[in-house]
């Protein structure tokens, strides 16, 4: 498919502090992941949380929730303060919870109707 990058504004859900980043769209990862350094700048509160690397390792990473903004699309999100080595990367729950799909033709995000099943 190739690689997508987009820009989102993440966003304090409290203090509405925000901060606009970069991200690769990865269909592949669950979570958002976002620079930690951008996260504490904004003061998003974090928990722990371990995670199951590719190679079957564990990993130790700290969440928070923050409010993420995609064109007219914005939502409370759940994401990843990743540090120094980790990709940065707008995943599949973001997405899905923006109501947005990766069109693989044009390489942009666009959005489609909630699906109630």
């Amino acid at each position: 498919m190739g690689l997508v990058g987009v820009k989102i504004t993440v966003r304090n859900t409290e203090t509405a502090i925000s901060k606009e980043v970069e991200l690769l769209v990865d269909t592949d990862s669950i979570f958002t992941w976002v620079s930690k350094e951008v996260l504490e700048e904004i003061d998003i509160k974090s928990k722990a949380r371990l995670f199951e690397t590719v190679d079957g390792g564990v990993v130790g990473r700290v969440i928070g929730i923050a409010t993420i903004s995609y064109k007219r699309f914005e939502d409370y999100v759940e994401i990843v303060f990743a540090e120094k080595g980790d990709t940065e990367v707008l995943g599949v729950v973001a997405l899905e919870t923006l109501g947005l799909e990766v069109d693989p033709i044009k390489r942009e995000l666009r959005h489609v109707n909630y699906l109630a099943i």
